[in-house]
């Protein structure tokens, strides 16, 4: 495939630590699928909840289909995501501790055409926390600075 589409969501791994990841399958339709295609979507501030044992994202923003016919999606609605049943069942049961939820790593196209998800179960970091990682990641710039000159 000639245009590869992979949209991250940055931020999140700022904001979270990642426990476990998981590739979700998302219910699109088809303008959906053709505004991905064109890149025109954003994952930013993305979370995932459960709703009668159903796995389904929240504001995950696809423009409107530019070529569109009488009919287009709505930008900001929620969408069902697709695992199988143990993986639904473990996340289910680690969202209802304290402290974890599940975050949108990143949105990208498949070789077989379909729209994957990346999640993530997470938990919250704290201010001293994502300090060290600036910290730690400005020493490791240092370092490799120094290794090339």
């Amino acid at each position: 495939m000639a245009n590869k589409i992979d949209i991250r969501n940055r931020k999140a791994s700022h904001d979270y630590e990642f426990i476990e990841k998981y590739t979700a399958g998302i219910v699109l339709s088809g303008t959906e699928i053709k505004s991905i295609r064109m890149g025109k979507a954003s994952i930013v501030d993305t979370f995932c909840y459960f709703k009668s044992s159903e796995l389904w994202v929240r504001n995950m923003h696809i423009s409107e289909y530019v070529n569109r016919g009488y009919s287009n999606h709505i930008p900001d609605w929620d969408r069902k995501l697709l695992l199988n049943r143990k993986e639904l069942k473990k996340l289910e049961r680690k969202t209802k501790e304290r402290g974890f939820t599940i975050v949108a790593t990143s949105l990208f196209i498949a070789d077989n055409g379909y729209a994957k998800l990346n999640i993530a179960l997470a938990r919250g970091k704290k201010e001293y926390d994502k300090r060290e990682d600036i910290k730690k990641r400005d020493t490791m710039r240092q370092h490799d600075r120094r290794m090339k000159l």
